[in-house]
């Protein structure tokens, strides 16, 4: 009997990923994994009110899994990261949470949300709010230059989850905060789902058992603070949802800080 263990292709998944996140902006309407739009983002949580002093083209490319910003509570004047800004959602809500004062930078491997995100930003106003092109492994920022880092569905698409919460511990100023959406497991996924590209992408096959998402985070020495599930948010494939029942492939939204200095 073979006991050769099957790994994961990061090229094809990379590639899967880009390829879907385009389709998401450019063509939001179609049908994926996973809902998006305005109707997802006020069930999980999102506030009409605030949504409505944000580009609408953004929130129509909506595909987090989950709301968390009220966990990250921005205020005036602080610097945020968004790890995964896709078409700026998320970034445009911290934007006005940070206020002229703050400022937000983006960071996205897709190049159509990025385009999208710039223009959305440029022609609506919000002159405190950067995307930039880059992995979320290795995001394109100076050390300890945010005091909030924020994600929503996208950790779970990395390879290396243990970089990604690295690089997050880096970004932050010591005592700042990650405050995020992401997807999880209660059991660990068998090799079967957890090689294959395709339900990577659509936000499973990738999912961290949650205990061992838990050690990563504090692996990198930040401290969680905060953890709940998210029961509003559902796949919409046959194949997802049997991954969801199976499994226990949920949403959950956290936060964790990074330990002030001890001197």
């Amino acid at each position: 009997m073979s006991t050769t263990r099957r790994q994961l292709d990061t090229t094809e998944l990379e590639d899967r990923v880009k390829r879907m996140y385009q389709e998401v902006a450019l063509q939001p309407e179609r049908e994926f994994h996973f809902e998006t739009g305005r109707e997802l983002a006020e069930r999980l949580g999102y506030s009409a009110a605030e949504l409505d002093r944000i580009p609408a083209a953004a929130i129509e490319s909506f595909a987090g899994v989950g709301y968390f910003l009220d966990l990250a509570a921005i205020e005036p004047g602080e610097a945020v990261l968004d790890l995964g800004s896709g078409s700026g959602t998320d970034s445009f809500l911290a934007a006005l949470a940070a206020g002229e004062d703050g400022s937000v930078v983006g960071v996205d491997m897709t190049d159509e949300q990025l385009a999208k995100a710039r223009l959305l930003a440029a022609d609506a106003g919000f002159r405190n709010v950067e995307f930039h092109r880059g992995y979320i492994e290795d995001p394109p920022v100076d050390a300890e230059g945010f005091d909030c880092v924020i994600s929503n569905g996208v950790i779970n698409l990395s390879p290396d989850k243990p970089a990604v919460f690295a690089a997050v511990a880096r970004a932050l100023r010591p005592g700042g905060r990650l405050a995020l959406a992401d997807i999880v497991t209660n059991e660990q996924l068998p090799e079967g789902v957890t090689c294959d590209a395709s339900l990577w992408a659509a936000c499973i096959g990738g999912a961290m058992q949650r205990d061992v998402y838990r050690e990563a985070i504090r692996a990198a020495g930040l401290e969680i603070e905060t953890w709940r599930e998210n029961p509003d948010y559902r796949f919409l494939s046959e194949r997802a949802d049997n991954a969801v029942r199976k499994y226990g492939v949920r949403s959950v939204s956290l936060t964790a800080r990074r330990p002030e200095r001890r001197d």
